[in-house]
């Protein structure tokens, strides 16, 4: 299934998209769809039940300001990256890590939204 949109592009980025799409013998539209896909994270289903960060209370927004990840989840990802540069991974470990990945991500674009939306309502200061 497809859902069509209209979207407003700078006049740089509609002409890098179209050179490209000529270069590779694409139509604009489908070089947009596939970069917008390749873009964006996978977001995991139980995210979606999550309190929208402007809707939360002042101290909750703080407190989000300083999410991490799990010690033990953090200590597995840094050893699983390590075994990754250094080749050693087995499968299941790049399934676990792929995982691990996923969590830090939303972690990280849940904390980048809890401090705009604390630097928005003068909890914080903004960072220089």
């Amino acid at each position: 299934m497809s859902t069509q949109i209209t979207i407003t592009l700078p006049d740089e980025v509609y002409q890098r998209a179209e050179l490209f799409a000529r270069l590779a013998n694409r139509d604009i539209a489908s070089i947009l769809a596939d970069t917008i896909q390749l873009s964006m994270p996978a977001v995991r289903a139980n995210v979606l039940d999550l309190e929208p960060i402007a809707n939360l209370s002042d101290e909750q927004v703080l407190a989000l300001t300083n999410l991490q990840m799990e010690p033990d989840q953090d200590s597995r990802l840094s050893e699983l990256l390590d075994r990754q540069q250094a080749g050693l991974l087995i499968e299941d470990e790049h399934l676990e890590l792929q995982a691990l990945m996923q969590i830090y991500q939303e972690n990280l674009l849940r904390k980048a939204t809890a401090l705009s939306e604390a630097v928005k309502r003068g909890l914080i200061e903004p960072l220089n």
